[in-house]
């Protein structure tokens, strides 16, 4: 297949992106499950942005820099916030739909680290309604083509390390296609689905990443992973998050005894960053032998409370709590990655033709933590940057149609030497060689829980050194058996993710023992300072 921009993902920054690219091209969107299956989806807090006449542009980069912990860089932070309210105005007249408090004024909300009220939402499904919005943009432009249930398997790059297109598995029918492009946008989100607990669905199993980095891709500070403070603890609720802005709005932590202990860490208390407040819970955890803390609400009026955070009410309720008259059972997991693939502030990566935006790419606005609903207005800025970018590229260089070199990014096909040459237009299409399928799914269900409880319990909240080289020594091993069953037997999704959930495991691991201090959302009791000579990224 031909197009000319391959597309990742189907989340904000992917959607908008093919707003933008379509009326200069082809675009093909693909998907590994449906079109609204993406952590956009999920978000419930908001979209940060400077809208309001009592906020300024240095007000929202101060939060933003101080929650970082030094590793934001100042140009970025600068260029993604100062663009924000134009991004907004985009997502208004694409039709989002934001809650206000009257006919001209946005109902807007705060959340922890923000020093105003500055997060547009819409309720507590903010993301749901940016993702309907976008969806039925896309959905109607003609020169969208769409593949839902279509899993990258790897980049194509040639000699010259430009990025030509992808091999592209359909889910239902297990046929792998080959995509050429002229330019690919990553957008595939995070990898939350590496730990035991997190709050992303299914999907967020590190693709773009672990794609990337077999490609060639330069990736950034993934040890600084951001464990929400927040998710509902119940045996049957899976993933299911209680947004930041709950206690933004004055929602309280206690024990089960009742008692109040956020006190104790911070004197911001509920609205401290989420690597503060995490930490806190996690320790409290452990001291008390509790397995869970509770997010009280009940002081609110119930009226307010069904009205500000109705699918919180309504998903509780379900599970038998209602949240008007109890606290809701809450712990920490793993939500979001501030590091991922290094971009440029146009969304360019190292590889000619590869571009990132979203969770999947690292632009140093989080620097070593993001501040609370950053992310979504980071996705439109740089979706729109790439967008305009790679529209630029396209134009300058024109289609790479002769270029010489073409090849798989990984070796994961077996195509000859000859193929390995060959132009563009003669991309060798995947080769299974003498692969055959395998009736071992047990094999691949047991390495993918001993991945996610071994992050979880040595590469989690707290680390320490004895706990990070134990999970380098346990991933290597994995992943030669991983490697094993992937060479042998015929690809499936299943092998896939597991695939790129221990590259993603295996970067994370790195990163943290290089980074010999504790900075940010990386926190180890054997170098519990920050340290100034760690004031840089780390880069794989």
């Amino acid at each position: 297949m031909e197009t000319d921009f391959l597309i990742i993902g189907s989340g904000i920054a992917g959607l908008f992106y093919a707003l933008r690219a379509a009326p200069h091209g082809r675009v093909l969107l693909v998907t590994k499950k449906n079109l609204a299956e993406a952590n956009t989806n999920y978000a419930q807090g908001g979209i940060a942005a400077v809208t309001s006449s009592l906020d300024s542009i240095e007000s929202h980069m101060e939060d933003t820099f101080k929650s970082g912990a030094g590793l934001c860089r100042p140009e970025v932070v600068r260029s993604i916030i100062s663009e924000g309210p134009a991004r907004i105005q985009d997502l208004l007249e694409i039709g989002v739909r934001f809650s206000k408090k009257n006919s001209r004024e946005f109902d807007l909300g705060r959340e922890g680290g923000h020093s105003q009220r500055r997060v547009l939402h819409a309720k507590d499904q903010t993301g749901a309604e940016i993702e309907r919005a976008l969806l039925e943009a896309v959905r109607s432009h003609p020169n969208v083509t769409i593949l839902e249930h279509h899993f990258a398997i790897d980049l194509i790059t040639d000699a010259k390390k430009t990025c030509l297109g992808a091999y592209i598995l359909d889910r239902l029918t297990g046929e792998i296609k080959t995509i050429r492009t002229r330019a690919v946008l990553l957008a595939s989100g995070g990898a939350g689905k590496v730990y035991l607990y997190t709050s992303n669905p299914d999907i967020a199993t590190g693709d773009g990443m672990a794609i990337a980095y077999r490609a060639g891709a330069r990736l950034a500070n993934l040890e600084f992973v951001q464990f929400h403070p927040t998710c509902l603890y119940h045996p049957q609720a899976k993933s299911f998050l209680i947004t930041e802005a709950a206690r933004g709005e004055g929602g309280i932590l206690r024990l089960q005894t009742g008692e109040t202990f956020l006190e104790k860490y911070h004197p911001q208390k509920e609205l401290a960053t989420r690597d503060i407040v995490a930490r806190a819970i996690d320790t409290e955890l452990k001291r008390t032998g509790s397995e869970f803390v509770l997010l009280d609400l009940t002081h609110k009026p119930a009226s307010w409370i069904k009205e500000r955070f109705p699918s919180i009410f309504e998903k509780c309720l379900f599970f038998g709590i209602d949240i008007t008259k109890r606290p809701i059972p809450v712990v920490p997991a793993a939500h979001y990655f501030c590091g991922g693939v290094i971009t440029d502030l146009n969304g360019r990566t190292n590889i000619e033709g590869l571009y990132a935006a979203g969770e999947v790419a690292c632009t140093g606005l989080h620097g070593a933590n993001r501040l609370a609903s950053n992310s979504l207005l980071e996705a439109a800025v740089m979706a729109d940057r790439a967008a305009h970018a790679s529209i630029e590229e396209m134009n300058n260089v024109g289609a790479h149609a002769m270029r010489p070199g073409a090849r798989p990014a990984s070796a994961a096909t077996a195509a000859s030497a000859e193929e390995a040459s060959a132009p563009l237009h003669e991309i060798p299409d995947w080769n299974s060689g003498t692969a055959t399928d395998s009736d071992e799914q047990v094999v691949i269900t047991q390495n993918w829980d001993e991945i996610r409880r071994m992050m979880w319990n040595y590469v989690g909240i707290v680390r320490s050194t004895k706990r990070l080289e134990r999970a380098q020594k346990r991933i290597d091993l994995l992943k030669d058996e991983i490697n094993q069953y992937y060479w042998n037997f015929k690809v499936t999704p299943d092998l896939l993710e597991l695939r790129n959930i221990a590259t993603v495991a295996d970067l994370i691991i790195r990163c943290a023992l290089w980074r010999k201090e504790s900075r940010g959302l990386h926190y180890t009791i054997d170098y519990p300072e920050i340290k100034p000579e760690f004031q840089k990224d780390t880069i794989i």
